[in-house]
């Protein structure tokens, strides 16, 4: 089956109209536009887990000075950080699997 241009007025059909941006839905422009792009998304996620890891690594020297006294809230805090660790690497690993599949393509 070939594959074909489709119409904006088929693409509100195949797509919900928050998804598309066209001239009758101003605020999915502008929302698409707020949004950025891929990179950015990648530096904002990357950027929550490190700041993640860095309030974990506070937290266990705070209990190492015994300034705190609650074991359990910074057994939760590495617990968390550390299960965000392994879903940005397991997020990395397909997105370079993806990439190495895209590359092995035959044009």
């Amino acid at each position: 089956m070939p594959i074909v241009a489709v119409a904006p007025e088929q693409l509100h059909a195949l797509f919900p109209t928050d998804m598309v941006p066209d001239a009758r839905n101003p605020v999915a422009s502008s929302s698409a536009a707020s949004v950025g792009g891929f990179a950015d998304m990648m530096t904002k996620g990357i950027s929550e887990v490190n700041q993640q890891l860095l309030a974990s690594q506070t937290g266990l020297q705070r209990l190492a000075t015994g300034d705190t006294q609650n074991l359990h809230q910074v057994m939760i805090q590495l617990e968390e950080s550390r299960a965000s660790f392994q879903l940005m690497m397991q997020v990395r690993n397909r997105l370079l699997e993806a990439y190495q599949d895209v590359m092995k393509m035959q044009i």
